[in-house]
């Protein structure tokens, strides 16, 4: 029984929104709905317009025998520019304010809507990058770290500071804090990466760098690339960073105990993604 083209459409902009970045031979809707692959392709084209109005990615097309189609998550500028205030301004909130300057974020970190924005603003940006896995330390990182993978299709693998025996057989590393100038460890299980994987590193929190780094080096020991680094809030910092590849969405600028204030303007996000962003206007 064939499927009417509105059950169709609906259909493939499901499952593709629900697969991002995989390949989808045409073969599979064509026996999926039990229509021909002219029919798909007229569909698909119907799809890819209707992303690329409400800037929420495109459809790329991969043509040969072992073509097909793949879902690429993107976002237009003006709305980009929407998350990240709506972002700064709940991070803004003089309640927020903890006693040494420290900032309350797990409510945020918790919040499915706002980690949503985030995933889609880092998927945007990296949407063109191939990575195999998503990487973060425990434990503030996870939420974003899972909201981005959602977006791009892969899984989460996650440092941490103090071994379990759930981990199995792991791998360690010492490196030094980049504001306290510490000696910290942090390891990850060998099961977790595969050796030579592409890693996007993401994580809630950046002052100097220092956790970045770690984490950089510690994918040195898995013979892995950084595929880039994500940071929802970087913090004002005087001295050098420990990394300087990386894209924030937020920036910590100034915080004042005694009014009670915290002054958060926007990362380095739009001057990083310029050049993706512009062609989804």
């Amino acid at each position: 029984m064939k499927v009417k083209r509105s059950e169709r459409l609906i259909d493939m902009t499901h499952y593709l929104v629900e697969h991002p970045r995989k390949l989808v031979p045409l073969t599979f809707f064509a026996d999926r709905f039990q229509s021909a692959k002219s029919s798909i392709s007229e569909d698909l084209v119907i799809v890819k317009e209707s992303f690329k109005l409400r800037g929420v990615g495109t459809l790329q097309t991969v043509s040969g025998a072992a073509g097909g189609v793949k879902y690429i998550p993107g976002i237009k500028r003006k709305q980009a520019e929407e998350l990240i205030d709506t972002l700064r301004e709940h991070v803004s909130h003089s309640d927020r304010l903890l006693p040494g300057g420290y900032l309350y974020l797990t409510d945020i970190l918790g919040d499915i809507h706002l980690m949503n924005h985030i995933g889609k603003l880092f998927a945007a940006a990296f949407a063109d990058q191939d990575i195999d896995v998503i990487m973060t330390v425990a434990t503030k990182g996870i939420g974003i770290a899972h909201a981005v993978a959602r977006y791009l299709g892969v899984p989460v693998v996650v440092v941490r500071r103090d071994s379990k025996v759930t981990e199995g057989s792991t791998v360690s590393i010492n490196y030094v804090s980049g504001s306290s100038k510490r000696i910290q460890t942090m390891l990850l299980s060998k099961r977790s990466l595969a050796q030579g994987s592409r890693v996007l590193i993401v994580d809630d929190f950046m002052r100097a760098g220092g956790t970045a780094a770690g984490m950089k080096s510690l994918l040195d020991e898995f013979s892995a690339t950084v595929a880039g680094i994500g940071i929802f809030i970087e913090s004002e910092y005087r001295e050098e960073h420990l990394v300087d590849d990386y894209i924030s969405l937020l920036k910590l600028a100034g915080v004042d105990e005694k009014d009670k204030t915290i002054r958060v303007t926007t990362g380095n996000y739009f001057d990083q993604v310029q050049s993706f962003l512009s062609t989804n206007e």
